[in-house]
């Protein structure tokens, strides 16, 4: 817990300490594993969306090229973070926040006088637009963290630091809803009461708060017709029942067998299964590589999620602590989500596989959260590496 805290605002236990094994283990084995899922989205992106490529945009490399981009720019990204003091966010979190509140609130003005039409989810000019929810999300998880951190002498305190908590994360989450993006606003909801959780938050505040939101939510969820038709499709047991989306994604995973058609072997890809390159590109994975390479990437993110936790577990402050977790629970649960839809052990989503389905926004803004968990696994050596330089510096000078 946070006793005290040194100058700039930073805990007190951010001084440096002996690195772990474990969490220099961790650190190595989570660029490992996202190296890994990367590459694997160049050459999933690739098979699923080449015909769809070709039949939008006359060329089959479209989507590769630009996931190539992406991918690229995303390592420089995550590189580029792991190389900085991560308590950069502490210093810029309540500035982050407050303008993922401007710009969602600014998607919902141009909504509102007709300048977007559909959903007000991207914000930007040609092909510099971004998805303001997927910035909402991290700036949300890195003031959280600062706020836990600072009150941690009166986290179960209800009217200092429950509501003043409780009150940002449902702006955040309303306005993402009202996009509208049910899912995406969802699982913003459940980072947010878990990091509070994490922190130590009151219990029994949290379930109270659930079993008001529960309702609240259910009544949104059957407010459009086409999420009832989902939750419909979803809980049919006939299998004329299941959406379209569905079906073709179930006869895609059995296509797979145990290992898989092949390479760019797919034949659901070929028209059939809607957004087979982005929402539902691990029935993709499924089909090609079958049962075993399905099973090898829901691995890979139950690696990430144990490494992401192990750097939480060692981190050198609260902060990094609750920025780990945040992070982690965040990437962990938008894949988990997405493979069980896939799946349908879940009713259909608009939610993406991170580091694999197609799109710039999401992976640079999960290369963002890579790059801070490497800063904090990094952190206790950076600083002891500076210290020895300064001793050696001093040293020279006298």
């Amino acid at each position: 817990m946070l006793n005290t805290t040194i100058q700039e605002g930073f805990p007190a236990d951010s001084l440096p300490q002996s690195q772990s094994r474990g969490e220099g283990i961790a650190g190595k084995l989570l660029l490992l594993i996202i190296s890994v899922l990367m590459c694997t989205g160049i050459a999933i992106v690739y098979s699923s969306g080449a015909v769809w490529a070709e039949n939008k945009y006359s060329s089959s490399e479209y989507f590769l090229w630009r996931q190539l981009v992406f991918t690229a720019l995303g390592i420089a990204t995550m590189f580029l973070v792991a190389q900085i003091d991560y308590h950069v966010f502490w210093k810029t979190s309540k500035i982050m926040l407050f303008a993922s509140i401007i710009l969602l609130t600014a998607l919902l003005a141009m909504k509102a006088v007709h300048v977007i039409s559909g959903a007000a989810r991207w914000i930007g000019f040609g092909p510099l637009k971004f998805q303001v929810s997927d910035f909402a999300k991290y700036a949300l998880i890195f003031h959280f963290s600062r706020l836990i951190s600072e009150k941690q002498g009166y986290i179960k305190d209800l009217n200092n630091t429950y509501y003043p908590l409780l009150t940002l994360l449902m702006a955040v989450v309303t306005l993402v809803a009202l996009e509208p993006n049910f899912s995406t606003a969802s699982l913003i909801a459940i980072i947010g009461f878990m990091l509070m959780f994490i922190g130590g938050v009151s219990i029994r505040y949290l379930l109270a708060t659930f079993s008001l939101l529960i309702p609240v939510a259910a009544v949104f969820a059957i407010a459009a017709p086409y999420r009832v038709a989902r939750l419909l499709s979803f809980f049919s047991g006939d299998e004329k029942g299941l959406s379209y989306q569905v079906a073709q994604a179930l006869i895609g995973l059995g296509n797979g067998g145990l290992t898989g058609l092949g390479i760019g072997a797919s034949k659901q890809r070929e028209l059939y299964l809607p957004l087979s390159y982005n929402d539902f590109v691990f029935v993709v994975v499924g089909e090609e590589y079958g049962f075993i390479g399905a099973v090898v990437i829901i691995a890979l993110f139950a690696g990430f999620l144990a490494c992401g936790l192990i750097i939480a577990k060692h981190a050198p402050d609260n902060f990094g602590r609750y920025v780990a977790c945040g992070i982690t629970i965040a990437i962990s649960l938008f894949a988990f989500i997405n493979i069980a839809v896939a799946c349908h052990l879940l009713p259909t989503t608009g939610v993406a596989l991170p580091f694999i389905s197609y799109g710039g926004t999401a992976l640079l803004f999960n290369s963002l959260g890579a790059g801070i968990l490497l800063s904090i696994a990094g952190h206790k050596k950076r600083m002891q590496a500076k210290g020895a330089w300064m001793d050696i510096k001093e040293r020279s000078i006298a």
